[in-house]
């Protein structure tokens, strides 16, 4: 069954819980490259080092978090974050009590900081 996307938003808005700011400067940083599967185009980014770049740019554009503000491809991101965030938050204990875990970076990549929860 597929959520609707009042749902995605707000699984979205629960899992993702950096700003903007703190995502962006968490990807300039080394450690954010020290995990992930590497995209198949040859340049070496992270599928997730990706994903918060385009988490930064949901954040930016709807800072109020407006549901309605959100199109068909900040909804379709969304979706694949907030699947992403549960199914790894579900699974990777790890992530919450150490920090330099290929789980904890991956899931900072995704928008969510372990430490904060």
């Amino acid at each position: 069954m597929v959520k609707s996307d009042e749902d995605v938003v707000k699984d979205f808005n629960s899992t993702v819980n950096m700003s903007a700011e703190d995502l962006e400067k968490w990807l300039k940083g080394d450690d954010s490259q020290k995990s992930g599967w590497s995209k198949d185009d040859g340049s070496g980014e992270s599928i997730g080092h990706e994903s918060g770049r385009k988490i930064v740019e949901i954040l930016r554009k709807n800072p109020e978090k407006d549901p309605s503000k959100y199109d068909k491809d900040d909804l379709k991101h969304m979706r694949r974050v907030a699947a992403y965030n549960k199914r790894h938050l579900a699974q990777e204990e790890k992530a919450k009590q150490d920090t330099n875990s290929n789980s904890y970076r991956s899931l900072k990549n995704w928008g969510h900081d372990a430490q904060k929860s």
